[in-house]
């Protein structure tokens, strides 16, 4: 019952995520019409970085004491190339296919738990590792439709993400949440500067106030992401938030008039009943 009661807990936090994601992304399409990838990039982990400051000034700066930089490094190294990807695909697609391609992460996630983690590939999660690409085959649709760079970007996104909730994992075990985010907005920090030092521009204030949203939707989503993963493994946290390909698709249709397209929601499906056995096998695991 306790181990049950846990993964109940582990959800909680992944709707957390879930929901912090899509206000991110709403934010980060408005930001793209005005700003660079780059300049959002940069000005979210500055934002991010004083937050988190005053956080920690408050709980103790002992919080910040890590042993496992080099991990940290790799991590947002990795973090920060999704990101990348993850906001210039916002600019130039419609946000359910953003996210949509972007629930490859747990095909690329469970593969890579395995070279890293030393987890190991369970009957469930190959189902949900075939299935992860049938789905990601119907979304992208290689040979029936021109592919755009930003498909490219997304993708390559999803791998990135998959390597830096792979180092997530590794660091919960040590690290707190607080300190796992503080190195990513000071590592990402001066990742980001690079990008803005020859063209820097001053946000106006509604620009601002939507930098701020990005940061703290930021901020929340890593933290539930990071709480959840202290309680389940790594491959069963990242398919939990599933629930967003719909709610995104709607609000792109609502917003921004975006087209339905069946295709991507049936990729996505086809993605989400593979993780569903993957975690329903989980749970019953669980109970033995």
């Amino acid at each position: 019952m306790k181990k049950l009661n846990t993964v109940t807990v582990a959800v909680v936090w992944m709707l957390g995520t879930l929901l912090s994601f899509m206000l991110m992304a709403i934010a980060g399409r408005e930001l793209s019409a005005t700003l660079s990838t780059f300049e959002i990039l940069f000005f979210r982990s500055l934002v991010g970085l004083l937050v988190l400051s005053v956080l920690i000034h408050y709980k103790g700066w002992s919080l910040i004491r890590t042993q496992q930089m080099p991990t940290h490094i790799v991590r947002n190294l990795a973090h920060y190339g999704g990101q990348f990807g993850w906001f210039f695909g916002l600019a130039y697609l419609p946000l359910s296919d953003v996210f949509a391609i972007e629930f490859t992460v747990p095909l690329w996630t469970a593969l890579l738990a395995v070279l890293v983690l030393g987890e190991r590939i369970t009957k469930s999660r190959g189902i949900a590792i075939l299935l992860g690409l049938v789905g990601m085959l119907i979304i992208v649709r290689p040979g029936f439709e021109s592919i755009q760079p930003a498909t490219y970007a997304v993708l390559l996104s999803a791998l990135c993400y998959s390597l830096a909730y792979i180092k997530t994992k590794s660091l919960v075990g040590k690290d707190s949440p607080l300190c796992i985010l503080f190195y990513m907005t000071v590592i990402q920090l001066p990742l980001g500067l690079l990008g803005v030092i020859f063209e820097f521009n001053v946000p106006s204030i509604d620009e601002w106030l939507l930098i701020v949203l990005v940061a703290v939707t930021a901020l929340t989503a890593h933290y539930c992401i990071a709480r959840a993963m202290q309680l389940v493994d790594a491959s069963v946290v990242v398919p939990m938030d599933f629930m967003r390909l719909p709610l995104i698709a709607l609000v792109g249709f609502l917003l921004y008039s975006e087209p339905l397209d069946w295709a991507v929601l049936f990729g996505g499906c086809i993605m989400f009943l593979g993780n569903y056995i993957n975690i329903q096998a989980e749970k019953r695991s669980l109970k033995a």
